[in-house]
Order: structure tokens, then C-alpha cells, then sequence
């Protein structure tokens, strides 16, 4: 299987271990995360050709996908910043 684009890890190479932890710790974050691969996957789908979609099905869901990283990334920040 190829490597698929945007995961978490590639969007925070630096945070890692947070990602790691806050999975294991964070129920509520471990949705998120959760939700944000089945989108990813879908997304990676549609781009790949495995799957159709029409284009505001795609977008649609990048829309989605965005407004995860971006809920995600907040968490992340939060417990750098607790951390620091």
C-alpha cells in the first residue's frame, strides 16, 4: 500500500511523542485523531482513483480534514505550551 499524504505524523514531525501520548491519555483527542485518518483515507482514495466522488464530495471532505488538523493542532500547542 502506498504511503498516504497528511498523516499526522508527516503535519507534526516534531511532536510525535505528543501525538503519542495525548492518543493514549485524551479520549476526546483520540476521536479526533481517529476521525481525522478515516477522512485522510478517504480523501487519499479519492485522489488515487480507488474511489469516486464528485468534486464537492472531495472538497467537502478537505474542508473537513482541515477543520481536524486544525482542532488537532490546538491540542498539540496546549500541551507544548503546559509542557514548556
Amino acid at each position: 500500500m502506498s504511503h498516504t499524504p497528511h498523516e499526522l505524523a508527516d503535519e507534526f514531525p516534531q511532536d510525535t511523542e505528543i501525538l503519542h501520548h495525548l492518543k493514549l491519555g485524551n479520549g476526546h483527542f483520540a476521536k479526533l485523531s481517529e476521525c481525522y485518518h478515516a477522512v485522510n483515507r478517504e480523501i487519499h482514495r479519492i485522489e488515487s482513483e480507488v474511489e469516486a466522488a464528485s468534486d464537492e464530495r472531495a472538497e467537502d471532505l478537505k474542508k473537513q480534514r482541515l477543520g481536524l488538523l486544525d482542532e488537532i493542532a490546538s491540542i498539540v500547542n496546549t500541551k507544548k505550551a503546559s509542557a514548556g
